[in-house]
């Protein structure tokens, strides 16, 4: 047999997937796992644990889930259970009515009926509800799950491998790494758009704009990607700010896609979350019946942060129906997990003034917004101290993304080791201290600016020490490279 060239090799396999950079820590992670085998073989270090900050799983890091969710989930999961005196009757008559909307009252089943007829019609209330009355439509909605499995949803649907140019899509800078890996993935083009940090992170829409002339010249811009509450920067968008980008889509002709995952973790003083959608249709027929929108939801965020469960939901405004045929041809090859279906319509549909689990639900939900909002008044109190970091206010979502001041002599030192400066700063941080942080080049950041995103999901005490940690490392980390 005559040798011939293996099929699968990394230089004859997909291109577009081999430009995938997840994970976002790379060698970060696997030097941590390193020295978390070091410690436990005995080897001495100045720490006596690894302390991951770098992810926004707020159960793994002892954040309680929600007591009426998880109660309806497990009556759901074992009904021998609805028999029980340890459930309240709500949480009782709540997992009783999803059972009947379940094939064979099984989440054991598919229940294609639930995920397409069902739980769209509580998703459209919910929305209805959230923008006071402004209209949804259960056909428009299809659950997921997840945000990834959404951006993915989309981007298949909106890219063209056919037209001469690429499809072109405006992404904030910074933004989560998911979108950067989801287009590469797709065959698009990343057009990005600049945060303007000064102003605590806000939208220029003169900076779009500037991106989408240059951005014409190689490629077909075609959606304005917006992340509200942002991720990394924790910040949130004022009315203003969403009419501004609504007009500019509406003079562009652009498909907004609004990551809104994180609506629920608005804890800023004086701060509001508006949904585009709601300030889409405040703006008159003219828009509201033109402009084209499509917005994602995720259980894994909000208050409930239940990342093991993948459940979402994608809605859709001013789409042609007949997208939604493709899209469901597609959506039928991945059902979305049940127990995350039905745990993301008690999310939508939680208890009601005068429910026996009312008043638990919402103390359950203000301590951890007021819990937030405390570690974020910390965050950017005890980042601030440091000469050198500089941390923005915190408006929502989960992280903070602090900038850092990296002396010459270390930046140079980061080249040699063909390294970014970011990573270099990390890598050290990680070595004295045991602290894993997010370098900032993962999320994208402006020319000679350099970060770090740490999330607040650790308990305050914990927190407050890590952050005093970073501090007192950036102090020595200036002394020694100045």
């Amino acid at each position: 047999m005559t040798p011939r060239e293996k099929l699968l090799t990394l230089r004859s396999m997909n291109q577009k997937v081999r430009a995938a950079r997840v994970p976002i820590l790379g060698s970060l992670s696997t030097r941590a796992e390193e020295i978390q085998r070091e410690i436990q073989e005995g080897i001495h270090k100045p720490f006596t644990k690894i302390t991951p900050c770098f992810f926004g799983d707020i159960q793994a890091m002892g954040q309680k889930p929600s007591t009426f969710l998880r109660q309806v989930a497990a009556l759901c999961t074992y009904p021998e259970l609805l028999v029980s005196d340890q459930f309240p009757e709500d949480a009782k008559t709540r997992a009783q009515a999803i059972l009947k909307n379940l094939d064979d009252g099984s989440v054991g089943s598919y229940n294609p009926g639930y995920i397409t007829k069902t739980l769209p019609h509580i998703i459209a209330k919910f929305i209805q509800r959230r923008d006071d009355g402004v209209p949804s439509t259960p056909r428009n909605i299809i659950v997921c799950s997840g945000t990834s499995e959404a951006v993915m949803s989309v981007l298949s649907l909106v890219v063209d491998d056919e037209e001469a140019l690429k499809t072109g899509i405006l992404l904030p800078v910074p933004h989560c790494p998911l979108y950067m890996d989801t287009i590469a993935l797709s065959g698009a083009v990343m057009v990005p758009y600049y945060l303007d940090e000064g102003r605590s992170w806000a939208v220029s829409v003169g900076s779009i704009q500037e991106s989408l002339s240059a951005a014409r010249r190689l490629c077909n811009p075609k959606v304005l990607c917006v992340i509200n509450p942002g991720n990394p920067t924790g910040h949130v968008l004022t009315r203003e700010n969403i009419t501004e980008l609504i007009h500019l889509a509406a003079e562009e002709n652009l498909l907004i896609f609004a990551d809104e995952v994180y609506q629920e973790n608005v804890f800023g003083p004086g701060v509001a979350f508006h949904s585009f959608k709601k300030v889409l249709y405040e703006m008159g027929a003219q828009y509201s019946e033109r402009v084209q929108l499509i917005s994602v939801y995720s259980t894994s965020k909000g208050i409930t942060g239940e990342c093991g469960s993948r459940a979402g939901y994608i809605e859709f405004v001013n789409i042609d129906p007949a997208v939604f045929e493709v899209l469901y041809i597609m959506k039928s090859f991945s059902i979305p997990p049940i127990i995350g279906a039905l745990m993301m319509e008690v999310v939508l549909d939680p208890p009601q003034p005068g429910d026996p689990s009312y008043e638990t639900f919402m103390k359950e939900k203000q301590m951890l917004l007021d819990n937030l909002a405390e570690k974020a008044r910390i965050t950017e109190e005890i980042l601030n101290q440091a000469p050198g970091i500089h941390c923005n206010p915190i408006q929502g979502a989960l992280y903070a993304f602090a900038k850092v001041q990296i002396p010459d002599r270390a930046l140079r030192l980061a080249q040699d080791w063909s390294q970014e400066p970011d990573d270099f700063y990390c890598h050290l941080l990680l070595e004295d201290t045991g602290i894993v942080l997010c370098a900032g080049n993962s999320f994208g950041q402006a020319a000679g600016t350099y970060h770090f995103r740490i999330t607040l999901i650790h308990p305050i005490d914990e927190l407050k020490s890590i952050l005093q940690k970073i501090v007192q490392f950036h102090t020595r980390f200036t002394t020694e490279y100045s």
